[in-house]
């Protein structure tokens, strides 16, 4: 994660919710802010997701499935 800079000259922290599908094969779809902060930060919190290697799917019944999945990205200056 890097911290964009007007924020971090604002001193703007928070948490953004990320929401994403795994698909069968482990790969991340559709990801979006479900609680935003602020736009520089959403940005970078979808730029992370979007950019993570793939997940192992869920499975149902010993199939894979998708899933939905919120993650939180967390934004703290010390």
């Amino acid at each position: 994660i890097k911290y964009p800079a007007i924020c971090r000259e604002n001193n703007i922290q928070g948490r953004v919710l990320i929401q994403f599908i795994v698909n069968k094969d482990g790969s991340i779809v559709d990801p979006e802010v479900v609680k935003s902060v602020n736009p520089y930060l959403d940005k970078e919190a979808l730029r992370v997701v979007a950019g993570m290697p793939k997940w192992k799917p869920g499975s149902q019944r010993g199939k894979p499935v998708r899933v939905k999945f919120t993650v939180p990205v967390n934004f703290r200056l010390n």
